[in-house]
């Protein structure tokens, strides 16, 4: 028996809040004096971060860390699994990049990949009181029962009730509560305690008839409906957020703009977060082939299959509009993937991002790519000049420099003195590339970036990204405390 204990929260569906309600569980029992940490057995996402061991693991448990106000760890996010294409991901386990694999090949090593899930949820326990399990999708896809290692089968290991959370902005949210507990077995429907309501808009005394025929029709608990917030933001898990593009016609003439180029196979979109924080400066994502002169620059991020994008790109007629900004003397940054991009070529020998090849680049930099095993996960600190910065490197293979201008000087990785360069820039300082995940979360980074591209005198940098991150942490925590019922979750979950 577990001496410890656990809650889980799981969801009606996909991107129905369950990152965002188990983070602030976590932030509103910390500061309760609980020892809590965050646990998912198997994410999947192209959006995940570096732990201080330099190990890799989901961007949600990194944040549901930080709101627990302790250091990320692989044993919160043991199996993540990034999507390379359709049909195959690249497999990471306990922070190292383990094998790529079809998802009917991954299917059939379910077992391997719960046992793993299981030793690491056991080592977590056994630093930490509290437990707070974030569930995969829909908890109730029939088809998927017998081989999932997230959802119910992960709570009976850890013997965790379940907080259900439903969505209530998509519609139907009667339909998917019952819908749910009607899709479960008994032992299952058991487990789930209670409900909460998220991303409700209006007035929500108007909603009060709905909660009671909840409780009514199913003998459980609303602890809450959450209304939809705009006045903080905390970081997403997958690229939802990012899918609608906003349209041109929507921008401010009278304000800046920074264009992010939505590759198909987008990763770490989070990086645009601290330099979406800048106060007078837009930045939007866009995903369809336009005129890039209304930007003050143009990223190109990070990418999970950086050939495939390169083809993406040719085939929507971006590469054209790229280079035409490029010849006009416009400012091009490429992150990771999108460094790779801005090369002569990538070559994937090894066959890492599918069939082995060559792929031209878009030629704006002198530097050539080879993937190859194995793969850099660093916490890096580094500078520009004399301005110094911290980041984060997740790359497979490398890139040579062939004759171009390194952009950063890189100082350590892994909390190991280093004496490398890191990026390329052309001669005149237009077009850049860096493998420095967050890097405008460097206040002083951001500021000198803005410079670069003639922006320097016309922002201010009122923010701290990272006193804000925390800021916003502590709204989520005022925002759910508000508007659920916590004493009623501690007392049904004997949280004493």
């Amino acid at each position: 028996m577990k001496q410890k204990k656990a809650l889980a929260v799981f969801g009606t569906g996909s991107d129905v809040g369950k990152s965002i309600v188990a983070a602030a569980i976590c932030r509103s029992l910390a500061d309760r004096n609980f020892d809590v940490a965050p646990f998912k057995a198997q994410n999947m996402s192209n959006n995940s971060g570096i732990t201080p061991e330099g190990l890799e693991m989901g961007r949600a448990q990194i944040v549901q860390a930080e709101a627990a106000r302790i250091p990320p760890h692989v044993d919160m996010n043991p199996v993540l699994l990034k999507p390379t294409g359709d049909l195959g991901s690249q497999v990471v386990l306990n922070g190292v990049a383990f094998e790529n694999s079809t998802a009917s090949a991954y299917h059939h090593k379910k077992a391997r990949y719960f046992t793993a899930a299981c030793q690491a949820y056991d080592r977590l326990q056994s630093r930490h009181d509290l437990i707070v399990l974030e569930g995969a999708g829909s908890c109730a896809e029939v088809n998927l029962m017998p081989s999932d290692i997230v959802n119910f089968p992960m709570a009976e290991y850890a013997e965790a009730d379940v907080i259900l959370v439903a969505d209530i902005h998509r519609g139907g949210v009667f339909g998917q509560i019952v819908g749910t507990l009607e899709c479960l077995p008994p032992k299952y429907q058991d487990r789930i305690k209670g409900f909460i309501i998220n991303r409700f808009r209006g007035d929500i005394s108007l909603f009060k008839d709905g909660v009671s025929w909840i409780e009514t029709k199913t003998g459980k608990p609303v602890f809450g409906v959450l209304p939809w917030y705009s006045h903080f933001r905390i970081d997403a898990e997958d690229s939802v957020e990012i899918e609608s593009c906003r349209p041109l016609s929507s921008l401010n003439t009278e304000e800046p703009a920074i264009a992010v180029i939505r590759l198909s196979h987008i990763s770490n979109f989070t990086d645009f977060h601290a330099l979406g924080s800048v106060k007078g400066l837009q930045v939007v994502f866009v995903d369809t082939p336009m005129d890039l002169s209304r930007f003050s620059a143009v990223i190109i991020p990070g990418s999970k299959n950086t050939r495939d994008d390169i083809q993406w790109l040719r085939a929507q007629g971006w590469d054209t509009k790229i280079q035409e900004y490029a010849a006009s003397k416009g400012h091009i940054l490429g992150i990771c993937g999108g460094y790779q991009i801005l090369g002569k070529s990538v070559d994937d020998p090894e066959g890492h991002e599918g069939e082995p090849g060559r792929t031209p680049g878009l030629n704006l930099l002198p530097v050539r790519t080879i993937l190859k095993a194995p793969k850099i996960t660093t916490l890096s600190s580094f500078s520009w000049y004399n301005t110094p910065g911290k980041g984060y490197e997740i790359h497979m293979g490398y890139t040579q420099n062939d004759g171009g201008y390194p952009l950063f000087k890189v100082h350590k990785r892994n909390q190991e003195d280093c004496n490398d360069f890191d990026g390329c820039v052309s001669e005149d300082h237009r077009i850049a590339g860096t493998y420095m995940h967050g890097m405008f979360d460097s206040p002083d980074i951001t500021k000198k970036w803005l410079e670069s591209i003639g922006l320097g005198n016309k922002l201010s940098m009122e923010k701290n990204f990272v006193s804000e991150k925390e800021h916003n942490y502590t709204q989520l925590k005022k925002h759910f405390e508000h508007h659920i019922d916590l004493g009623a979750i501690m007392e049904t979950f004997d949280l004493s």
